[in-house]
């Protein structure tokens, strides 16, 4: 069992050098975008039964420290003082975000409210928990409003379904739809013209010289510091919150890093973090398991559906009036409904750096709020 799992994790952090490698020598592939294919892969591997019992656990340990690593070094390279030109958009689409979650969420109660889902009211209260929050919230949730333990996982895996197909959306064609209706993203910073994105976020030659790859292992050390940081803080904390510290902990910490000009001016942080994130995406995908979904509930599925692409719908329409970018709309629904460690994944299939910090600080703020919002809107349903 332990070369198998030795052997798995090989696969998770090398898998994503050879897509790389392939994307340099086939130029379609390159079009498609290294991240989409990592999740892909991981797609396929997951629902092929091929993955032994045990690599759950070797699982759960890659998501547990490829995003705190990836986010200090994402943040290593960013411009933290041109984002605040963003921060007033940010938290209007923010705002718009969870209004249209909260919407979408209603509606569908009522739409259901016909004694086909058990519980709806509480099963509206996970949903307002996980789409605003996370899956901490969503657990959290579950014990506030005692949610019966077969209800929960078949939300829960219904959820993990649908949100992979608004992930791969987001990732792929999102971008082109909603700018038939939004306007795009304008550049704050001078090194993030959008003819050059492409080639900031895939860019990895020379990576492995001495005079970058010495620099960028400092770089790393300080990810790992500041992870060791935030998990030492998430211990003094309740366990539904670590999530919350963790990430708040390494995005503060990430973003007062980079104001050092020496560490701001190490090359290919972004592309060491960018590594991780494919590591990430190929092991979150592969936990995805389509035979677990089983004795389906077609109402049940049909409402988490309505709540992941009503709300994303309602907030474009609504980001159309204020004129919200399609860039700033995606992150910060991608934010909520994925929560924060899938933003740099969303980011970098929109070759767009400068929106990290704004769907992170997003998805931040929906941890924070989550818990209240669920169970404000799911007593105020049972109560109707």
């Amino acid at each position: 069992m332990v070369a198998g799992k030795i052997a798995l994790v090989l696969f998770y952090f090398l898998t994503p050098a050879l897509i790389l490698y392939f994307c340099k020598i086939f130029p379609f592939l390159n079009k498609v975008g290294a991240i989409i294919i990592a999740y892909v892969i991981g797609l396929i591997m997951g629902t092929s039964g091929l993955l032994p019992g045990w690599a759950g656990n070797v699982q759960d340990t890659i998501n547990t420290i490829t995003i705190p690593l990836a986010i200090p070094l994402l943040l290593f390279s960013s411009n933290f003082k041109s984002w605040l030109h963003l921060a007033g958009r940010t938290l209007l689409a923010l705002l718009i975000a969870i209004v249209s979650v909260v919407i979408a969420v209603m509606a569908g109660y009522f739409i259901f409210n016909n004694g086909s889902i058990k519980e709806l009211w509480k099963i509206a209260g996970l949903l307002i928990a996980v789409y605003i929050g996370g899956t901490a919230n969503m657990a959290s949730v579950k014990l506030m409003l005692h949610i019966d333990p077969s209800s929960y996982i078949m939300t829960h895996t219904y959820d993990m379904l649908m949100s992979s197909i608004y992930l791969l959306f987001l990732m792929t064609i999102a971008q082109k739809v909603f700018l038939l209706v939004l306007p795009p993203f304008s550049p704050q910073s001078n090194d993030n013209h959008p003819k050059e994105m492409n080639a900031q976020f895939e860019n990895y030659e020379g990576i492995l010289k001495r005079d970058k790859f010495l620099p960028l292992l400092k770089a790393v050390g300080l990810s790992i510091l500041i992870f060791a940081a935030g998990g030492a803080l998430s211990l003094l904390v309740h366990e539904n919150s670590v999530m919350l510290v963790v990430i708040l902990t390494i995005t503060t910490l990430g973003i007062l890093v980079s104001l050092l000009p020496p560490v701001h001016r190490i090359d290919k942080t972004f592309e060491a973090g960018m590594y991780f994130i494919l590591v990430f995406s190929i092991n979150v995908a592969s936990m995805a398991n389509i035979h677990a979904l089983v004795n389906i509930s077609a109402p049940l599925l049909l409402y988490i559906t309505l709540a992941i692409f009503g709300s994303l719908l309602l907030q474009v329409l609504i980001s159309a009036l204020f004129r919200i970018d399609a860039d700033t709309v995606i992150i910060t629904s991608n934010a909520l409904i994925n929560s924060a460690p899938f933003v740099p994944m969303v980011a970098a299939s929109l070759k767009n750096r400068e929106i990290i910090v704004s769907g992170i600080t997003t998805g931040i703020i929906g941890y924070t709020i989550g818990n209240y919002c669920a169970v404000l809107v799911a007593e105020l349903l049972h109560n109707l």
